[in-house]
């Protein structure tokens, strides 16, 4: 099995800031990951990270506010969707 794209979406927040959601199926899951899914949610604001999620390889599941980096507990793609799109809401609210 190869990686497979589940979803590729780029949201315009405003006129200088921008979402995008990438999510892929993998065969096997990125270190030190156990889940079978490589992801990148990112919040981009003026050209700085506002608020992201990824699982990179050696870090596993995180999450970024701002320039400090948290543990994040990856339960499903669901969730993870539900969660970052709560994060981009609060932010846009301010």
């Amino acid at each position: 099995m190869k990686a497979e794209l589940l979803y590729r979406e780029r949201y315009d927040v405003s006129e200088t800031a921008f979402y995008e959601v990438v999510v892929w199926s993998v065969p096997k899951p990125v270190p030190p990951t156990e889940h079978q899914f490589k992801y990148r949610l990112v919040l981009i604001a003026n050209g700085e990270r506002v608020i992201g999620f990824d699982n990179e390889r050696g870090k596993g599941d995180h999450r970024h506010k701002g320039a400090t980096e948290l543990p994040y507990r990856f339960v499903s793609v669901e969730q993870l969707l539900d969660e970052s799109f709560r994060e981009v809401d609060l932010w846009i609210a301010g």
